[in-house]
C-alpha cells in the first residue's frame, strides 16, 4: 500500500450542544481543552492523525466561521487543506464533498473520515487499527467502520451488529445498525457478545465510495458531480457555496452505511470515547475521594459526591451537598443539573433560546 495514498478528513463544523454552556455556537467543544490536558480535542486528533498518513493529506471540513479558530489552533495547516463547509448539511454530504474532490486530485486515495472531538485514550493501538483498516479497503470493495467493544448497555450510541462467523484479518461482515436503542435493548445487545458502538469513524477507498453514493445517494451525488471540472481550483469555494443548498441533511449512517452490502468493521480497543456529553467527560476525568471530577483552580467541594463540576479558573465556586450532579460555571451562564438529566441539555438550550434568544448560545 501506496502510504501517499491515505488521507484523513476532520470533521470540525459541529456546535457541541451537549456541553454547553462550555461549548457555544462561535466557539464549540472541538477547540476546547474539556479535561485539562492541555490541548483542545481537534488539536488532539490531528496530532494522533499525523502518525497515520503524510501530513499534507490531512484535511478539515468545519463551518466558515471556525476557520480563523482552527488556524490558530493548528498554524502549520495549509490554506487548501482546509475545506469550508457553507452550511451544516450532516455527514453524508460533508463524505460526498471530499470523495469528488479526492477523487479529482488522486483516484487511487484510501479516506478516512473522523470527527473532531473524539477521546483516543491508547493512541498506538488506535494507529495500528487504522492502518489496518486502509490497508483492508486499499483491498477490498469495502466501506469499513470501527467498532468499539461496548462497556455499558448506553443508550446515547449506535449499535453494530456484525457476523462473528465473516471474517477476514479480524474485519468482519456487517449484518445491522441500530440507532439509539431503548435500555432493554441495549443491555440485550450487550449480553449478546456481537454488538459493538459505532465509533462515527470511517474508511473507504475513494472508488468504493464513490460507487456506494452514486447507488444509494444518486440526488446527492449529482450535486458534487456539477462541481468536476472545478475541484482543487480557485473556483472551487464559490462554486460549491452555489449548489450546497440542494444538498440532502442525512447522516452517513442513514445515507450509505445502513443501506449497502459491503459493509465491514474492525471490533476496536483503544481507549475511545466520544465525548459527547457531561457525562462521558466525567467518565474520562480523573476524580477525588468521593468520585467528584472537578476542573477549576479556585473550586472548592464540602461533603458533594460523584459530581461533574467545572468553573473558570478566576471563579471561586463553593459546592456543598449535592450528589451526581452537572455543575458548569461560565462568566454568564451556571448550569447545575442532575447527571442522569444531563442527556436533556439539548433540550434546555433550546428552551433557553425560546426564552432568551441567542445571547447565551
Amino acid at each position: 500500500m501506496n502510504e501517499n495514498n491515505n488521507y484523513v478528513a476532520i470533521m470540525a463544523g459541529g456546535i457541541g450542544s451537549r456541553f454547553w454552556p462550555v461549548s457555544r455556537v462561535n466557539y464549540p467543544k472541538q477547540f476546547i481543552d474539556l479535561l485539562g490536558t492541555g490541548r483542545s480535542l481537534i488539536q488532539w486528533t490531528y496530532h494522533r492523525f499525523k502518525n497515520i498518513v503524510p501530513q499534507e493529506n490531512i484535511y478539515f471540513i468545519t463551518n466558515q466561521s471556525y476557520i480563523e479558530t482552527l488556524k490558530s489552533q493548528i498554524p502549520e495547516v495549509n490554506d487548501e487543506n482546509i475545506i469550508s463547509e457553507p452550511s451544516r448539511k450532516n455527514t453524508s454530504p460533508c463524505a460526498a464533498y471530499f470523495a469528488h474532490k479526492i477523487m479529482a486530485k488522486n483516484p487511487d486515495a484510501n479516506i478516512i473520515m473522523s470527527p473532531a472531538d473524539h477521546l483516543i485514550m491508547d493512541e498506538r493501538a488506535f494507529e495500528k487499527t487504522a492502518k489496518d483498516a486502509l490497508k483492508f479497503v486499499s483491498e477490498h470493495d469495502a466501506l469499513l467502520t470501527l467498532g468499539i467493544k461496548p462497556s455499558r448497555p448506553d443508550t446515547g450510541y449506535g449499535y453494530i451488529q456484525y457476523d462473528t462467523e465473516d471474517e477476514v484479518n479480524k474485519v468482519y461482515k456487517v449484518k445491522t445498525f441500530t440507532e439509539k436503542p431503548s435500555l432493554e435493548l441495549a443491555r440485550t445487545f450487550l449480553k449478546s457478545g456481537d454488538f459493538l458502538w459505532n465509533s462515527g469513524i470511517f474508511v473507504w477507498n475513494v472508488k468504493t465510495i464513490m460507487s456506494a453514493l452514486a447507488k444509494y445517494q444518486p440526488e446527492l451525488n449529482e450535486v458534487f458531480l456539477q462541481a468536476t471540472d472545478v475541484y482543487n481550483t480557485p473556483t472551487e469555494h464559490d462554486v460549491i457555496g452555489a449548489l450546497y443548498a440542494h444538498c440532502t441533511n442525512i447522516s452517513i449512517d442513514y445515507g450509505i452505511m445502513e443501506k449497502a452490502k459491503n459493509v465491514y468493521v474492525i471490533p476496536s480497543y483503544f481507549g475511545w470515547s466520544d465525548l459527547g456529553t457531561w457525562e462521558s467527560a466525567y467518565d474520562n476525568s480523573e476524580k477525588d475521594y468521593l468520585g467528584n471530577a472537578v476542573f477549576g483552580k479556585n473550586v472548592m467541594v464540602i461533603d458533594a459526591s460523584e459530581c461533574m463540576i467545572k468553573a473558570p479558573d478566576n471563579k471561586l465556586l463553593v459546592v456543598q451537598g449535592l450528589e451526581n450532579f452537572v455543575v458548569v460555571d461560565t462568566q454568564d451562564v451556571l448550569l447545575i443539573c442532575e447527571r442522569t438529566r444531563e442527556q436533556q441539555i439539548k433540550e434546555y438550550v433550546a428552551e433557553v433560546k425560546r426564552n432568551k434568544g441567542d445571547k447565551y448560545l
